[in-house]
């Protein structure tokens, strides 16, 4: 099986052309082989293109984690295949739209040699039940979340799968893994959640670390990132052009309420190959 490996600011990928090789059917357990970082290529997440029958978009993107499971969205991912897209002919153009389980997202390859992309992400989510969260109010803006004896103060919401925002002070000790994957696991997301970490730096720049649900921390989130701006502008900390500054480099967000998220981000391929224990 041939593949290509791929990566958003150091948040890596497997992909695959669905409309040229063979998936095999329980693609969760593919994942898990494919992205062990010992006993296979090593990545993040698996993603696969393939045929849509919807005629307005160039593929299905389909996304699964390290662990098995899937996700419903992926920014840097969603870099990553607009450049994928266009090596595999999938498509020509320098704009198009990929259908996705968080619904029709729009990449669009900006020419130069950066390799940038920029991405319409949609609107972001901010009613509790969209998220999903058990929260009885409107917007999750600065709400107390209890986890044992400390209460964090949280702003929650979803890029088409779901964010929990904390600011804190000092980014580079926080422990991201230990209250990462605490408030993953929090019985107030169900479905669980992606945690980013933040630090302002100045009204036009943060900085955050991401604990991924599914993986665990990882260099970057697209979508983590997005919600981090949301979140860093809902409060009143930030302008509405956010840098968000990553272990590997910075994406560039920009929102205003009531439109939707702009990202504009490098994607890299790494190298190709082929794939033999499947």
């Amino acid at each position: 099986m041939r593949f290509s490996k791929m990566h958003g600011l150091g948040n890596d990928f497997v992909f695959i052309n669905g409309f040229k090789e063979k998936l095999p059917r329980d693609l969760a357990d593919f994942s898990k082989k494919l992205c062990h970082r010992r006993l296979g290529i090593g990545a993040d997440g698996l993603i696969a293109l393939l045929p849509s029958e919807r005629e307005d978009v160039v593929a299905r993107f389909v996304y699964y984690n390290a662990d098995g499971s899937q996700a419903e969205m992926c920014g840097n991912g969603m870099r990553c295949a607009a450049f994928f897209a266009r090596q595999e002919g999938i498509t020509c153009e320098e704009s198009f739209t990929f259908e996705t389980p968080a619904g029709l997202i729009r990449p669009e390859i900006i020419s130069g040699p950066a390799r940038l992309v920029r991405v319409d992400m949609g609107l972001p989510r901010l009613l509790p039940g969209e998220i999903p969260a058990l929260f009885s109010g409107s917007r999750i803006v600065a709400a107390p979340l209890s986890l044992g004896e400390k209460t964090f103060f949280v702003t929650a919401l979803s890029m088409g799968n779901p964010h929990c925002v904390i600011f804190v002070d000092d980014l580079i000790n926080y422990p991201v893994a230990k209250i990462g994957s605490q408030i993953e696991q929090h019985h107030f997301f169900p479905a669980k959640t992606n945690v980013e970490f933040i630090e302002l730096v100045n009204e036009s720049k943060i900085k955050m670390r991401v604990w991924e649900r599914g993986c665990g921390e990882t260099l970057a989130c697209g979508t983590g990132a997005c919600a981090a701006a949301v979140a860093a502008i809902l409060n009143g900390y930030t302008k509405n052009e956010v840098e968000v500054q990553l272990a590997c480099g910075s994406l560039f967000i920009e929102w205003h309420e009531g439109s939707s998220v702009q990202m504009l981000g490098p994607a890299v391929e790494v190298y190709r190959g082929e794939y033999l224990d499947f």
